[in-house]
């Protein structure tokens, strides 16, 4: 069968190196030529925004970030931007720190450093998101797609424990969901596929021992491969799904991602052979739901939507709004009862059929 694809690399500088942060972050921001930074950084990466404040030339630092990135908080972040002529970006933090830096970005057109302290993924993608009336809108942009990322894998270490795993399988949502995402491809398969090897073990071992710095590599290392993945693939049936869960009810971001995964690889397995191969070879020979459900509760993760603050009676609406933003390009039919019906599995946490 003859190999035909269309695929899109994204251009970015990434500096890898434990300990390396604050010296890496400061050669990002001089590579720039910036002269007036603004500095986002969430309450978990205070020490480390203050040093890099100690060497560049902060004009606006924000110290408070909200997760699914409402539109009020983005315009007044982007005002202030404008007001103290800001030239570059420097972001500190989870998704939700650099969703912020995006949000500014796509107004503004100003490069971006991030520095990632969970395995969040969303430094190497274009996907910006942003929270408005209860609805959350997506898109991809060059503007907000970051120009150097900076990874350090001590950073995660201050992270709790809860937020580290629900961080890591939204990384391993990455990796799956562009498995058969519209623009899926044999290039961005093969990355989802090694940041799978790299995750998988990487997130075991990391529960096992909080103090494996060699675990938190793998596991960032993972991580930015599955980013990549899915920046190119795009969005399938689990992120589309999830985007409506944040938007409309904001669950919190990286637990709801964790939970519905497995769901979604129940349904859509059956359908993509090729990926239902990949996921379970990442999971040592076991089927990708079942070795999903496993690993989720191996790290002690959270079980079922209703933990995060779901309500039942909220289902049919999920269900109805997630299935309109579905791609007609996922593997499987979808109906709103199809939804419908994962959406009450994982509500409940119980096994799917």
């Amino acid at each position: 069968m003859p190999i035909t694809f269309d695929h899109t690399t994204l251009g970015q500088r990434v500096l890898f190196g434990t300990g390396a942060a604050l010296d890496n972050a400061v050669a990002a921001v001089q590579s720039l030529g910036a002269e007036r930074v603004l500095l986002i950084a969430d309450a978990f990466a205070v020490e480390l925004a203050d040093a890099v404040a100690a060497r560049v030339s902060v004009a606006v630092r924000i110290g408070e970030v909200v997760q699914h990135v409402p539109v009020d908080r983005a315009d007044a972040a982007t005002g202030d931007a404008r007001a103290a002529g800001v030239d570059a970006i420097v972001s500190i933090g989870g998704g939700s720190s650099t969703g912020l830096a995006k949000a500014v970005a796509l107004q503004t057109g100003l490069p971006i450093v991030v520095i990632p302290t969970t395995f969040a993924g969303s430094e190497a993608t274009d996907v910006w998101g942003l929270t408005e009336n209860e609805r959350k809108t997506t898109g991809s942009d060059q503007r907000v797609l970051p120009k150097v990322i900076v990874y350090d894998a001590a950073l995660s270490a201050g992270l709790p424990a809860t937020l580290a795993v629900s961080s890591g399988l939204n990384a391993v949502a990455h990796a799956v969901d562009g498995f058969w995402a519209p623009r899926a491809d044999p290039i961005n398969r093969a990355l989802g596929t090694e940041g799978l090897r790299a995750l998988v073990p990487g997130l075991r071992a990391l529960h096992a021992d909080p103090d494996d710095i060699d675990a938190r590599e793998q596991a960032l290392y993972g991580a930015y491969l599955a980013a990549v993945a899915f920046a190119s693939a795009g969005s399938g049936m689990h992120h589309k799904i999830c985007h409506v869960l944040g938007g409309r009810f904001a669950l919190p971001h990286a637990e709801m991602h964790s939970i519905v995964l497995g769901y979604v690889i129940a349904f859509n397995a059956p359908a993509a052979p090729d990926a239902a191969a990949r996921i379970a070879t990442a999971f040592d020979g076991a089927d990708g739901a079942t070795g999903l459900f496993r690993l989720r509760a191996e790290l002690d993760a959270p079980r079922s939507l209703a933990e995060i603050g779901l309500q039942e009676h909220d289902i049919p609406e999920a269900a109805e709004l997630a299935r309109a933003a579905i791609p007609a390009s996922n593997p499987r039919p979808v109906t709103s009862k199809d939804v419908e019906r994962l959406l009450h599995d994982a509500w409940a946490g119980v096994t799917p059929e």
